[in-house]
């Protein structure tokens, strides 16, 4: 004889679990100019040390240089020019973050490194702990904002990778400051 068994409304505690885990997602915190940001732990490939980076003439003031990390040439950007602040000063507890970005239009894997003050911790936050980015006050673009979360009582900001490192306004930025080294006069 079979019977039908009511099921209840709530889901059972290992997909009730599962869904918990699903919402909270990991953030690599970092500090920058004494505010706390966070980038998705999904993005970041490894946090390196600051040393040996190489300057590339005629790029934009937000790109330090590159580094050889295991063979490839890879960028480094200074976060706190990027967002129209002085440049990140050299300490002992500098960081240089790499960071993997969408690959490019052939497919190709990019990597680009972030200078950061230094790296705090890594946070699991709730979706539910997420506000959206606010379209006014912040001090720096909002489309570089993801979202902020409140941890600890402290803000933290969320990232967008894809806005912040995004290589085709990088490249224009290179452009415009080569074109403005070719118009100063030569002494």
């Amino acid at each position: 004889m079979s019977a039908l068994v009511k099921s209840s409304k709530k889901p059972p505690a290992k997909v009730a679990a599962a869904q918990a885990v699903d919402d909270n997602k990991q953030y690599l915190t970092f500090m920058l100019g004494g505010e706390m940001f966070s980038l998705s732990i999904l993005a970041i490939k490894e946090i390196i040390w600051y040393a040996n980076l190489t300057d590339v003439p005629m790029m934009p003031a937000c790109i330090r240089g590159v580094i050889n990390l295991r063979g490839a040439v890879v960028p480094v950007m200074d976060l706190s020019a990027r967002f129209g602040k002085p440049s990140t000063p050299v300490t002992k507890s500098t960081c240089i973050v790499i960071i993997e970005l969408a690959p490019d239009e052939e497919g190709e894997q990019q990597h680009m490194g972030v200078v950061v003050d230094s790296v705090q911790a890594v946070l699991e936050i709730p979706a539910s702990e997420i506000e959206p980015a606010p379209s006014f006050g912040a001090k720096i673009r909002p489309d570089f904002i993801e979202g902020i979360a409140k941890v600890n009582g402290k803000f933290v900001i969320l990232l967008n990778v894809n806005n912040v490192l995004s290589t085709e306004e990088i490249s224009q930025m290179g452009q415009v400051a080569a074109a403005a080294d070719l118009a100063l006069p030569q002494a």
